[in-house]
């Protein structure tokens, strides 16, 4: 063995393996509620703000080839699941597993489109496979919203209200747990 092999095997895989310890620039996230016994979950990736535009005709976002479809997070598709049948803002949506869009083409008024569609990869997004689109209500957060961050909270009874917050926009819908 040269000593030029003995030291480049050590050097090669302690740099594969540094590389593991930064952190991610959209890490993996969950919100999730139980009401009357029933699971509601959303799995995303939580991108960050990192001093972008995001929103607008000459946001991030407007870059996209599925915009004004946005695929509510980064990286892998966000999931969707419940275990019970839901109306969400007029619109029913049987138990199951789905993907979460939002439409944004109005950086103020968005719409969350619940697609059938599961386990996509990056800007995919299929219009016929879309369950609908309801319109969310729209505020401004107190300060800048870095991470990407949505919350389901109960609002009493078997109403839950899902919020989606980032860069100067929280959007929201609220649902009944059948």
């Amino acid at each position: 063995m040269s000593i030029t092999a003995s030291i480049t095997a050590p050097v090669s895989v302690f740099l594969l393996t540094a590389g593991l310890a930064f952190p991610q620039a959209s890490p993996p996230a969950q919100a999730a509620i139980t009401v009357g016994g029933k699971k509601l979950i959303i799995n995303y990736s939580a991108p960050s703000v990192r001093g972008r535009q995001i929103f607008g005709d000459h946001g991030l976002l407007s870059q996209d080839p599925t915009y004004p479809a946005w695929r509510a997070g980064a990286n892998s598709a966000t999931a969707f699941h419940t275990d019970a049948d839901l109306n969400m803002g007029g619109l029913s949506v049987p138990k199951g597993d789905y993907t979460l869009y939002c439409w944004v083409k109005d950086a103020n008024a968005w719409e969350l489109i619940i697609n059938k569609e599961t386990g996509q990869w990056g800007l995919s997004y299929d219009a016929r496979k879309d369950v609908g689109r309801i319109k969310m209500t729209m505020s401004k957060p107190a300060a800048p919203v870095e991470r990407l961050k949505y919350t389901l909270t109960g609002q009493g009874g078997n109403k839950v209200k899902l919020e989606l917050a980032w860069e100067n926009h929280v959007a929201s819908v609220l649902m009944t747990v059948k």
